[in-house]
């Protein structure tokens, strides 16, 4: 019965929905000046987060689905950080007064390619330009293999708090097989750097589906992670889709699991971090108990962002560098993806918003019905529905999907009230694509 479900419902095409609508109904017709317009609206006094993209690795991993490029040396980084400034101040020239900041991630690609003086020269140029709080969480993605001592005392000194580490697997063929070479003690080294630099806050990442991975070697990674002892862990699994990511044509696709095996290695990771203590959060994540996702999914304020799981209030996101993705309160910007054209806009003195998505009443409440599934495994529609003045009938008679859903056993509504069964967590985006109005429409140009 599992295969059938796996093999139903395991649609590698569905969204992550980790934004509603997706970035494939973000259009061109929303571009710079909107969100200059959109920007300008923005309450003063409402904190915002900031998120960051660094589009540079110092190696290609071939399974990578984000924008970046390779790069020996600074001078391509320091062209982008003199870009990233004035796109910072072009986006604060918006607003009338320093928007608050409670949470800032630094994202990539790889952020610690920046030297350690330049990032130090980053984070005082955002603080001079955003009113950072006292409390702001600043979070960044490492790759351990080129951390250094110094730039560890550079985090420290420019106030980071949490450091998300990318792992993905620690079997040596596994590895080689996507050009990922990092051992156990490596990571552990920078680890331990870490929490002696006060960054106490640690994060992994594990991946499964990857070539040549069996259940056994998944385990065996995620205890290998679990000695360290990280607050939290994020599992995902890997999308091949080399059509569209060219640096996944070095994988040997006859060596990748199917889908069956794909999901025991999921089910097998999660067995061994919940036998750890760890609280499984939503689809794909992992957090210690008194870390702030677990607090959050407690308290049912579990927020999904285009970073994934957070535990983030924020109804802003500015999104900053090439490709970011913004959450404005009228609907969603994106820039430029290629660094060179996100360079040319920058340069020309206008905010390098490529495409976005102006949000409908409509939109916004099947956002939160997305969200509230994606993130508790449950939604209480009429309620839902209720809060933004719709009628919850009709949307329930128009998600054609969830009757087959019923009669599979994935999920349980009554009363409008629709509960997926912890069984079937892996396939919440099926059930989330019940309320995706926008799922097979041809993408906008």
């Amino acid at each position: 019965m599992q295969t059938f479900l796996l093999n139903k419902y395991c649609d590698a095409r569905l969204p992550w929905y980790t934004i509603y609508p997706t970035v494939p109904d973000f259009s061109a017709v929303v571009g710079a000046k909107t969100c200059e317009t959109w920007l300008r609206r923005l309450p003063p006094h409402e904190p915002v987060s900031l998120y960051i993209h660094v589009p540079f690795c110092h190696s290609i991993c071939w399974y990578c689905g984000f924008p970046t490029s390779l790069t020996r040396n600074q001078r391509p980084v320091r062209n982008y950080l003199a870009a990233l400034r004035d796109e910072i101040s072009l986006v604060a020239e918006q607003v009338p007064r320093a928007l608050p900041v409670s949470d800032v991630h630094f994202g990539g690609g790889t952020p610690t390619t920046i030297a350690p003086s330049d990032f130090l020269d980053l984070m005082e140029f955002l603080r001079h330009c955003f009113a950072f709080s006292k409390s702001a969480t600043i979070a960044i993605e490492i790759d351990p293999r080129g951390v250094t001592t110094e730039m560890v005392e550079t985090l420290q000194a420019a106030g980071i708090s949490r450091a998300s580490i990318g792992v993905q697997s620690f079997d040596p063929v596994v590895q080689r097989s996507v050009n990922r070479v990092q051992s156990e003690e490596l990571t552990a080294s920078v680890v331990k750097s870490l929490r002696q630099h006060g960054i106490s806050r640690i994060n992994f990442d594990l991946l499964f589906g990857l070539p040549h991975q069996t259940v056994r070697s998944c385990v065996d990674s995620a205890r290998t992670a679990l000695a360290m002892r990280p607050d939290r862990l994020a599992v995902f699994g890997y999308a091949h889709v080399p059509s569209y990511m060219k640096r996944q044509r070095q994988i040997d696709e006859t060596a990748l699991p199917d889908n069956v095996a794909r999901a025991e290695q999921a089910a097998a990771i999660a067995d061994t971090l919940v036998s750890a203590g760890y609280r499984q959060i939503g689809l794909d994540h992992f957090a210690l108990p008194n870390d702030e996702l677990a607090l959050a999914q407690k308290a049912g304020r579990l927020r999904r962002s285009s970073l994934g799981y957070s535990a983030d209030t924020c109804k802003t996101v500015i999104g900053l560098g090439p490709s970011a993705i913004g959450r404005l309160r009228d609907g969603y910007v994106q820039n430029e993806i290629a660094t060179a054209s996100y360079h040319q806009h920058i340069q020309a003195g206008r905010l390098a918003t490529s495409k976005g998505y102006c949000l409908t009443a409509e939109d916004r409440l099947r956002a939160a019905i997305i969200e509230r599934l994606m993130c508790d495994l449950q939604a209480d529609i009429p309620a839902i529905c209720a809060a933004h003045g719709f009628d919850p009938i009709p949307l329930l008679d128009s998600a054609d999907r969830l009757g087959m859903l019923a009669e599979d056993g994935i999920v349980e509504i009554e009363e409008g009230f629709i509960r997926v069964k912890q069984e079937h967590r892996f396939v919440i985006r099926a059930v989330a694509a019940a309320f995706d109005t926008y799922l097979d429409r041809a993408p906008k140009n």
